[in-house]
């Protein structure tokens, strides 16, 4: 008689886009709470199944669950019968401050094995810590805790919408691998496995910087050869800084960084091109960002310069893309000065 495998639990904290499309998908497979900062939030998914403010023409599961008391969140994998999934669902500048509310609450309990994966992607802009830095500063020593992060070229609203999608989900728990497996891989969500987080999180980090390159230039109307040279560039970059801090040059190629790369640079719903494209159409950022328009990668491009030139890695995109946004550099003379860099043969040294 073959084993019968223990009902997932899945807490996902943080009710945003990306956190309530991976909650809608979770619950498929598993018994699913999604925790929002918002009373009203938490009501609208349980009463009217919907998330107006980041998903308004969705309608969510009625499986799903939701609940604004962070507690309750935490309660439902703790009390599970067996292991259970905690989902981050929170942008960087919000996974220091949930960490350690989630380090808090699991302090003295006792609980299954609990396997915490966040999604976000960036660097923090103070610290210039990447977010395995930052999850397991307040979570690494927690006993029965097991940390991976979530990533891979995905639109929040097409997995809404129930369009199919890849990610991968690092970690060095192969048990944490296999649960977020058995959560979130099925027919329309396809889940790879990697050891290499720090090789997902810089692809995942850069690849939003090069998607403001690549807005900035199709703005100016350079043409899709622009578009494609700056993407291959873009992508060795991405592969220098991910080699110096210590990851593996083939992860940079997969989903998580080529992949990731091409949807955020040239997707209609990216914000991060749509930065680009505004500042290249002539707005400033600072009216761009008055018109409540985010990306992450504004809030990267300087940490990730930053950790660059710490690290003695040439990031020349990054660069010009930071005086561009923060030194009022006009973004036809910071095209002109990458071309007039030197040449260099194109050859595996030149990625490194």
């Amino acid at each position: 008689m073959s084993a019968v495998a223990s009902p997932i639990r899945v807490a996902v904290l943080g009710a945003g886009s990306w956190g309530t499309a991976l909650a809608a998908l979770a619950c498929e497979q598993a018994d699913t709470l999604i925790w929002a900062r918002r009373a009203d939030c938490a009501a609208e998914i349980n009463t009217q199944h919907r998330n107006a403010r980041y998903l308004p023409d969705i309608s969510l599961p009625p499986e799903l669950q939701a609940t604004s008391d962070f507690h309750t969140a935490v309660d439902h994998v703790c009390t599970a019968p067996a292991d259970a999934l905690i989902i981050l669902g929170v942008p960087v500048a919000g996974l220091a401050e949930t960490c350690q509310a989630l380090a808090r609450a699991l302090q003295g309990r006792t609980h299954p094995p609990l396997h915490v994966v966040w999604t976000c992607k960036g660097v923090q802009p103070d610290t210039g810590q990447l977010p395995r830095e930052v999850a397991g500063a307040a979570l690494g020593g927690l006993p029965g805790v097991s940390l991976g992060v979530l990533s891979g070229p995905s639109f929040a609203l097409e997995v809404a919408q129930g369009l199919p999608v890849a990610l991968t989900i690092a970690s060095h728990s192969a048990a944490t691998g296999a649960m977020v497996l058995r959560a979130l891989h099925g027919q329309r969500c396809r889940i790879y496995t990697s050891e290499d987080i720090t090789g997902v999180e810089v692809g995942g980090a850069l690849k939003n910087v090069m998607a403001i390159a690549c807005g900035i230039s199709d703005g100016l109307g350079l043409g899709s050869n622009a578009r494609a040279a700056l993407i291959t560039r873009g992508l060795a970059e991405i592969q220098r800084l991910a080699i110096a801090l210590g990851a593996q040059a083939e992860t940079v190629q997969g989903l998580t960084g080529l992949g990731d790369l091409v949807l955020t640079a040239t997707g209609p719903l990216s914000r991060n091109r749509q930065v680009g494209l505004a500042i290249g159409k002539g707005m400033s950022l600072e009216d761009i960002l008055a018109g409540g328009m985010t990306a992450e990668g504004v809030r990267c491009a300087r940490a990730a310069l930053a950790l660059g030139r710490r690290l003695g890695v040439e990031l020349p995109i990054t660069d010009a893309v930071c005086k561009v946004l923060f030194e009022g550099q006009a973004p036809r003379s910071a095209v002109a000065a990458l071309l007039s860099r030197d040449s260099r043969p194109e050859t595996p040294t030149s990625y490194q």
